[in-house]
Formats: structure tokens, sequence, C-alpha cells
């Protein structure tokens, strides 16, 4: 068995897809929908690992949670060089947005938008948040006044890390105009980000819709097919969809 990834649909996951196509791994790729009262990934999940959360990755007998973990799994297995780089200032800040991606930027985030939803009763804590976030987003805005890229010259697997907060900052965390380079940020993503018909933009960059989604889950094989990464080169892969209804894919 290769490596397989189990991705949830408008989720972290998405930088696992697109870094293997940057390290141009094959794989394969389980797709779930999310639960339609919860949002979360189907309880099916929990077969794979016990704390049923996505996104996992299995590659061989080898079942990884985490996305740093599956990150530093995947940079291992390919000579693609945009892991840690050798000069020691800056692989100090190739550490650093590696793990600020999820230990300090997504905490505030995902509570603003699970309190958006409280209404009046979080009204207070929201504000505090907002004002907390703000501070995160002029300080990265700051990083990138004299840079491309958060940890070097060059494209680095730090920036895959960072662009899943920072396009939901740009959807409901208050990233907007006035933090021009994050903006520019998220341009250069998105263009050097070109997955094929089966990834549509919207699928990679907006938040959830729960509304029509279903419990009950069953996967779906699909056509193989091929993706394409920022250096033009493909990647074969093959999807699996969870879904309630038939499979929908893009040939």
């Amino acid at each position: 068995m290769g490596i397989i990834v189990h991705h949830l649909e408008n989720s972290r996951s998405q930088r696992v897809l697109w870094l293997l196509e940057e390290l141009q791994l094959p794989y394969e790729v389980v797709r779930y929908g999310r639960e339609s009262t919860t949002g979360r990934a189907p309880k099916a999940v929990a077969d794979i690992h016990p704390l049923g959360k996505l996104s996992l990755l299995q590659d061989g007998s080898l079942t990884l949670a985490e996305s740093g973990l599956i990150f530093e799994h995947l940079l291992g297995k390919s000579p693609v060089d945009i892991g840690q780089p050798i000069d020691p200032i800056i692989r100090q800040r190739y550490q650093l947005f590696m793990h600020y991606a999820e230990g300090s930027l997504m905490p505030p985030l995902f509570a603003l938008l699970v309190l958006n939803r409280m209404g009046d009763a979080a009204r207070a804590a929201i504000s505090e948040l907002k004002q907390s976030f703000a501070e995160h987003l002029t300080w990265m805005n700051a990083e990138l006044e004299t840079r491309v890229w958060f940890a070097a010259d060059s494209f680095t697997a730090a920036d895959v890390m960072m662009s899943f907060p920072l396009e939901a900052a740009r959807q409901r965390g208050g990233l907007d105009s006035r933090y021009e380079k994050l903006n520019l940020f998220l341009e250069r993503v998105h263009a050097g980000r070109r997955i094929a018909p089966r990834w549509p933009r919207a699928d990679l960059t907006r938040l959830p819709d729960t509304s029509s989604r279903s419990e009950n889950s069953t996967p779906v094989p699909v056509s193989t097919s091929l993706c394409v990464s920022r250096s033009g080169r493909r990647a074969s892969s093959r999807t699996i969809i969870f879904q309630a209804s038939q499979a929908v894919h893009s040939s």
C-alpha cells in the first residue's frame, strides 16, 4: 500500500495534497464530506485513527495524524528540496512558521469562527479576539514587507503550512485589503497551486457549508486523474470520495 491521504473537504488537509504535488510523490485520496449536524468528519474516520480527526495519512503500515508530523514524514521521502534550509538563520524562520501556523495562528481564528455563530451572547469575547487576531495579521504582514515567502527567499513547506489559516482568515477572520502583503502572498499561492479540475479552487479556499451533508457516508471509488504542482510536473493520484450520494468527479 502506498501513500493514502484522508481528506476532509474545506479543511487543513488541503495542504497535504498540495505538498504531495510539490514533492511529486504518487498518492491516493479518500475524500470525506462533513456531517450535516456538526460539520465534522464522519464517524467512520475513527476506524482509521481513534481520535477521529483529519488530516490523516497512511503510508504502508504507518498511520500518521497532525499536519506537522505528516509534513515531516513526506519531506523525508522526496528529493525535492523545499524542507529545512541549511542556513541557520533561515532555518529558524522556517521552523517558526511551520509551528506558528497551527500553534499560534489557528487557535484564535478557530475561536472566532465558533463565536461568530453564537450571536449576542459572545459579542464581548468576539471583540477581544478580533483585536488579538488583528495583531497576528499586522505582524505577519510586516514579516512580508521585505520578502516574498515567509521563511526563505524561495518557496518552502512553511508557506504551504501557512496557506490554510490565511485563506480562512481572508474568508472570515478580518484579513482584508489593509493587509496588502498577506493578500499578495495568497495570490502567489493560488497562482502556484495549479490543481486539476478534480480539486476546484473553491474547494480549497472556502470554509465549510454543512447544510446539505449526511451523516451516513459510503466510500465510492472514482477514476484515476492527474494533479499539477507549482513546477508544472504531474503526480498521479486516485480519489475515493465519501459521499451520501453517488461519486462526483472530473476527468
